[in-house]
């Protein structure tokens, strides 16, 4: 059974910092390329960065030189570090692991944690 744990969401104040956790269960992690999305209310999910299975980065504009992805392969877990936080960055924040086969592909999602930036 795959099982992706979100921790570390909460309540911060503008300019502050948070950073997330996924620890991830039943899947070979470091084959997955990992992903953090966020949804807010009324708004679709949107990527807000990735790390691939060899440690490539890629993220938002709208969170480029504040935000920081990275994993631990040995824990199976991946972070997202938040700085500078902004009241727009609130939202739930879900953890994805993807991995593609030939055409098979495989897609898991943790249950969300939610992050609150306000004053």
């Amino acid at each position: 059974q795959v099982q992706l744990v979100e921790s570390g969401g909460g309540l911060v104040q503008p300019g502050g910092s948070l950073r997330l956790s996924c620890a991830a269960s039943g899947i070979i992690f470091r084959f997955y390329d990992m992903g953090w999305y966020r949804q807010a209310p009324g708004k679709q999910r949107e990527l807000v960065a990735v790390i691939s299975s060899g440690g490539s980065t890629n993220f938002a504009d709208s969170v480029k030189g504040r935000f920081t992805i990275s994993r631990d392969n040995a824990e199976n877990t991946v972070y997202l570090q938040m700085n500078s936080l902004k009241p727009e960055d609130s939202a739930d924040y879900y953890c994805h692991a993807r991995r593609e086969i030939g055409i098979a592909k495989y897609d898991y999602w943790g249950q969300g944690t939610q992050v609150t930036v306000s004053s």
